[in-house]
């Protein structure tokens, strides 16, 4: 991406935590002291950036054809005059560069590989790249219920859950043939697997969509890449923040060893959460 080195250009709105840039280095977060407006600076394609956010916090519950909370952003090499500073904050969240509380409010920096090919696939050029991710944020943040258990009989893994904000269901309207959200409340559930056939340490696996009404998803580790799964120790769920609240993670172990009674139980659980979503027979 080339940006013209102008004093403060508008940039753009958009609706999530808010990607910032890729690759960054040297990364500071400032707030100002009613907690409205945050400067993010940072170093990538050898240069330094400002980038001024404002005019939004929180999310919006998803409405067909509605707006979401979305950033003002105003980006340039060339320093803004803003007073602003930072109070640290550590906050439970995870993947965070740098994190500020003012007023009644918190910004948090975030920097995660979002783009990382399916299948343990290894990386190359843009989709190696952590994404720096910024969000603006009062009371609770999204949760994320992660789940293992099996399906056909034992035969495969499978990972099940749903995400909320506040005690209501996250999902959008529409998506790509590839399943990308195509409406700002739309969100995917990356996830990770650990130590598994694809190799050591965490690997992409696939990513999904979180499904109306309910905010349910639900994967199969059926065979990719040559008759390989990415069967692990442990699995990982990671989701941009609804709005422009902080992105979160759950982790979860492999089940283990199949047991016919966990799970019917856990398939109960999965019909209960998936109601009207329409994916996912447990089986």
């Amino acid at each position: 991406m080339c940006l013209v080195a102008v004093p403060f250009v508008f940039a753009s709105t958009a609706a999530a935590s808010e990607l910032i840039a890729r690759k960054a280095t040297n990364v500071k977060l400032e707030v100002s002291a009613n907690g409205g407006q945050a400067l993010l600076s940072y170093r990538a394609n050898g240069r330094t950036w400002y980038v001024l956010a404002k005019g939004a916090i929180n999310a919006r519950p998803p409405k067909l054809g509605g707006k979401q909370a979305a950033f003002t952003l105003r980006r340039s090499t060339t320093r803004p005059p803003f007073k602003g500073r930072c109070t640290r904050l550590q906050p439970a969240l995870p993947v965070v560069v740098g994190a500020c509380a003012a007023g009644a409010s918190n910004w948090a920096a975030q920097e995660w590989q979002r783009s990382l090919p399916n299948f343990g696939v290894p990386p190359s050029g843009i989709r190696a790249h952590p994404e720096l991710r910024l969000s603006h944020w009062s009371g609770a943040v999204a949760e994320l219920t992660l789940k293992a258990d099996w399906s056909s009989r034992g035969k495969w893994r499978h990972v099940y859950g749903k995400l909320t904000y506040r005690g209501k269901p996250v999902y959008g309207f529409g998506a790509s043939r590839f399943g990308v959200p195509t409406d700002p409340f739309g969100r995917n559930v990356y996830i990770d697997t650990l130590d598994s056939a694809y190799g050591p340490g965490w690997r992409r696996e696939n990513s999904f969509l979180t499904r109306k009404p309910t905010g349910f998803f639900c994967y199969d580790f059926t065979p990719h890449r040559g008759g390989l799964t990415g069967q692990g120790r442990e699995y990982r769920g990671t989701v941009i923040g609804p709005g422009v609240t902080p992105d979160v993670r759950a982790v979860v172990p492999d089940p283990g060893a199949y047991d016919p009674a966990l799970d019917a139980a856990s398939n109960e659980e999965q019909v209960r959460l998936g109601a009207g979503a329409g994916v996912c027979r447990p089986s």
